[in-house]
């Protein structure tokens, strides 16, 4: 498991699963600024992204892109419980694990993120949760590594897309960091996520947090899977489909904004 950690005298420990094609890296302005405020903080490498030396083209499944993950959440003891926030495709991660470990989990914040209670079951999943970037034109690097009769392995958006589509709102050298850092995506892991509920998967708090002017998840596609699954909170921000480079210190405000509260419902339910 490719993972970066740090310590502290914190009982809060927050666990960052990032989005496809992304890794670890992309939460560096947020994991500052939750490490110099004293939180416990694990960002993931998911496998086949980040540092993982994996080859996506050969992560088949999305319990094998998520083992990182399922890894860390199994070896918890039974009095630990973590904070997970999740962008994008990393929400089907959150969702995962709030079914499976729900125990395990403190709150789940979905930051522009595939919050899908069943995963993609029906059209409808597919209409709320994918992503349409159609409108851009070709914009992807497809890999066949089983031929081209079977469906794409991997793909990434071409790097001259990146800016437009993820980062239009970040300063010019994160999305340059960035357009260096992206690696392709395991397309098959993600080609039929379908979720099971677990016992307590409801009784789990999840956020999520809006971004106004996203051009990967649309403001209507947020809405609809809120309205679909409503979470307990929900935030605005004024950011592309990327606040953690864009609004650092309004997402980082907000995801402590969204524990703060929940510890005070969960006082007001005593």
């Amino acid at each position: 498991m490719a993972s970066h950690e740090a310590g502290s005298n914190s009982k809060l420990h927050f666990v960052l699963v990032h989005g496809s094609g992304h890794g670890a890296w992309c939460w560096f302005k947020i994991r500052t600024l939750m490490e110099t405020s004293g939180y416990k903080v694990t960002a993931l490498d998911l496998k086949g992204a980040g540092m993982d030396l994996t080859d996506p083209n050969a992560v088949y499944t999305f319990e094998e892109h998520n083992q990182p993950l399922i890894h860390l959440l199994s070896n918890l003891t039974n009095n630990q419980k973590v904070i997970l926030v999740g962008h994008s495709a990393g929400g089907l991660s959150l969702t995962y694990a709030i079914h499976h470990f729900g125990d395990k989990i403190q709150m789940a914040i979905y930051v522009a993120a595939n919050m899908l209670k069943y995963g993609f079951t029906t059209d409808e999943d597919t209409k709320d949760g994918l992503p349409d970037l159609s409108r851009f034109g070709d914009i992807s690097e497809l890999e066949y590594a089983l031929g081209r009769d079977n469906p794409p392995t991997s793909s990434k958006i071409k790097t001259k897309f990146q800016r437009e589509i993820l980062y239009h709102l970040s300063p010019i050298e994160d999305s340059t960091l960035a357009s260096m850092l992206i690696r392709p995506s395991p397309s098959r892991a993600f080609s039929s996520v379908k979720f099971i509920p677990g016992p307590i998967s409801d009784e789990v708090h999840r956020v999520f947090i809006k971004t106004k002017h996203d051009r990967v998840i649309s403001r209507e596609q947020q809405d609809a899977m809120i309205y679909r699954w409503p979470p307990a909170l929900t935030f605005d921000i004024e950011s592309e489909h990327s606040p953690f480079f864009s609004a650092p210190f309004v997402l980082f405000g907000l995801i402590v904004k969204a524990v703060e509260t929940n510890v005070d419902m969960v006082m007001l339910q005593r």
